[in-house]
């Protein structure tokens, strides 16, 4: 296997920099310069590797909704009846080294700001939070079959609304600088869905 180009390497520098200022300021409060700072990048050379700061949130949110869907399969590939591979999922929302759902997810930090700046960030969020709660119905229909999750009429319809809890849950829980609400979401869950 064959080390990444230099220039790839400064590329993922200024994509995972680019996120942490995002989460941090937002999409418009992300001014080039600071992040080629951080970056470590010459001044003006942002350029070079991203065409616009709207195709740099393109390949930023890209790789944000690729790496959350990896950490999501890599779950659901795990062993335990489905209640439990779906609470770790969710109790991983309430905190750890990189903060709670509410500091650290850009769907929560970026969906009412992109909506109207950039058709094509708002598509690629909008497919991420899809594939979620596809995901999220697959482990549903799994938990009815082992006997860990109650039957649900229409597992995709329960899995949207289930993500959209939890996406509101965050947003009221950055809101208030308090976890209560994810807390609450995760009691919720844990009540109505699990045997």
């Amino acid at each position: 296997m064959t080390a990444p180009k230099k220039s790839e390497q400064t590329r993922s520098r200024i994509l995972a920099e680019g996120r942490a200022l995002v989460l941090a300021q937002g999409f418009g409060g992300l001014g080039l310069t600071e992040l080629l700072t951080v970056s470590g990048v010459p001044k003006g050379s942002f350029y070079y590797y991203f065409p616009s700061k709207e195709a740099f949130g393109c390949e930023m949110l890209n790789a944000y909704v690729t790496d959350y869907l990896a950490a999501l399969d890599a779950i659901i590939a795990q062993p335990q009846p489905a209640a439990e591979r779906m609470d770790s999922f969710f109790s991983s929302a309430l905190g750890g080294d990189a903060g709670s759902m509410a500091d650290r997810c850009l769907v929560v930090k970026l969906a009412a700001e992109i909506t109207d700046l950039s058709e094509d960030m708002r598509q690629i969020l909008d497919d991420g939070v899809t594939a979620v709660c596809d995901r999220l119905a697959q482990m549903l229909r799994e938990g009815a079959e082992d006997g860990s999750i109650i039957l649900q009429v229409d597992p995709a319809c329960a899995a949207t609304l289930l993500y959209s809890q939890w996406l509101g849950a965050a947003i009221i829980a950055k809101l208030s600088r308090r976890p209560h609400p994810l807390e609450q979401a995760l009691a919720d869950t844990r009540r109505r869905f699990f045997t």
